[in-house]
């Protein structure tokens, strides 16, 4: 018996060693180097309007460590520079605030670093920024048109309970101000309440990190975190809406505008500026924000319409490889063989 269970083992690992390497087949490598990209490269950003429409903070954290581990974090840079550039190429100013001021701590995943991310971190302007942010218990709501929330899982430890982030959030509501964050920044509107008692986000729709998402990412995640962020604005009063997981999903709500995750970034941002009373200039979508809408036209609407949509991006070679393998390889871990297959079938077939 152990003999025959014992090949059994090798069979399933030799399987999945087998399917490992065949994905990893099926994506390319990284070709381009982004590493050196400037803000003057980027033609987005030269179509600035003329005139000053005002000034946005956005607001980071200023944890580097999760809780009592020495697990590092921070808040993530493309979540920064991405929302940043939006604001700025819409003839906002962007001023970057934290709990602490100085030097906050930045996350930087190279897998997910673009033209814009590595632009951002070469732009002296905001490198001056975002490495002397201004102490939030310093910051003048009655400057800004708008304020975001950037997330990061280290916003779970200093945003809740800050009394000056409650105070901003309470004064921009007031005043009718358009109040913004993604991922983990809705973090900042959990534990906030009105002059009525009532929490703000009662009755709201709101999008932020979802249990599944934190849960997948950190088994232990309730215990790492003062709370779960989607529990936390549920409690609140809270109309969570979730969409499918590591995909984009943004709520407008009035002037509250909130992101379920990175993915979510673009929109969330640009969102913000129709909130203000703008239309965005135009934007090149991003390859992974084309592969997003290819996985969400999956999930929303089945295989077929997906591959009707995979053959429009083909076409123009609009599609992050490396990412749609990288939803095909969750999918397995999460024992989705169906899912998994799909996404693989789509993957193949975006070689041809």
């Amino acid at each position: 018996m152990l003999k025959k269970l014992l090949i059994a083992l090798a069979v399933i690992c030799g399987t999945c060693l087998t399917f490992i390497v065949w994905i990893q087949s099926l994506v390319p490598p990284l070709e381009q180097d982004f590493s050196n990209t400037t803000r003057s490269e980027l033609h987005y950003l030269q179509q600035r309007p003329d005139i000053k429409r005002g000034k946005v903070l956005a607001v980071v954290t200023s944890t580097g460590v999760m809780g009592d581990s020495t697990k590092p974090t921070g808040y993530e840079l493309t979540e920064l520079a991405r929302p940043y550039y939006v604001f700025t190429a819409n003839g906002f100013t962007v001023d970057i605030a934290s709990p602490k001021g100085g030097k906050p701590p930045a996350v930087i995943d190279q897998d997910d670093m673009g033209p814009f991310d590595y632009a951002f971190l070469n732009d002296r302007e905001a490198q001056q920024k975002a490495n002397h942010s201004l102490p939030i218990d310093q910051v003048s709501a009655g400057d800004y048109q708008a304020i975001f929330f950037v997330g990061g899982k280290g916003t779970m430890f200093d945003f809740p309970d800050n009394t000056d982030i409650q105070a901003l959030v309470r004064d921009f509501h007031k005043n009718g101000k358009v109040i913004g964050a993604v991922c983990h920044g809705p973090a900042a509107l959990a534990n906030v309440t009105l002059d009525s008692g009532e929490p703000l986000i009662a009755g709201r729709q709101i999008s932020a990190f979802t249990n599944e998402e934190e849960l997948f990412l950190i088994p232990d995640a309730a215990q790492r975190f003062p709370f779960l962020l989607e529990d936390r604005l549920r409690e609140q009063g809270a109309v969570f809406q979730g969409g499918p997981a590591y995909l984009a999903q943004v709520s407008v709500d009035g002037q509250l505008i909130t992101g379920q995750n990175p993915w979510s970034t673009w929109l969330a941002a640009e969102s913000m500026v129709k909130a203000m009373g703008y239309t965005p200039v135009p934007r090149q979508v991003t390859p992974a924000e084309q592969t997003v809408s290819l996985l969400l036209a999956y999930e929303q609407q089945g295989y077929k319409k997906a591959r009707e949509k995979l053959r429009q991006l083909r076409d123009r070679g609009d599609l992050d490889r490396r990412l749609l393998a990288m939803h095909g390889m969750v999918s397995a871990m999460r024992w989705e063989p169906g899912k998994t297959l799909d996404i693989i079938r789509l993957l193949s077939n975006s070689q041809e």
